[in-house]
C-alpha cells in the first residue's frame, strides 16, 4: 500500500513543521546532492534509527527512483508509524 504524495505537498508540511523528510539513498549518493532539509538515513538504517523519528509527525521518505523509498516506507509502517508518505525519486521532488 503506497502512500505517494507530490514534492509541493511534501514541502508544504515540511514548510509546516509537520513532517520530517528522509533521503533513504547510501551516503555517497547523499554526499552528491540532496533536497534541502533532508536527513540520510539509508533504507538498510530504517529499522535501527526508526526510534529516534518523531511517530506524531508524517514522515516523508524519498530515494533515486522510489524502490528503496517504497521499502523505507513498509519497513516504518511494519513498525508502527502510521502516517509515512514516499515522495518517490528526487527528481520527482524536487520537480513537483
Amino acid at each position: 500500500m503506497s502512500n505517494f504524495i507530490s514534492g509541493t505537498e511534501a514541502r508544504q508540511l515540511i514548510n509546516s513543521h509537520k513532517a520530517f523528510l528522509i533521503d533513504v539513498r547510501n551516503p555517497p549518493e547523499f554526499a552528491n546532492g540532496s533536497a534541502p532539509g533532508a536527513v540520510n538515513i539509508p533504507v538498510n538504517m530504517i529499522p535501527h534509527k526508526a526510534q529516534e523519528l518523531d511517530v506524531n509527525k508524517t514522515i516523508i521518505v524519498f530515494c533515486l527512483s522510489g524502490g528503496r523509498s517504497s521499502q523505507a516506507q513498509m519497513i516504518l509502517q511494519s513498525m508502527g508509524f502510521s502516517n509515512v508518505k514516499n515522495a518517490g525519486g528526487l527528481q520527482d521532488y524536487m520537480n513537483s
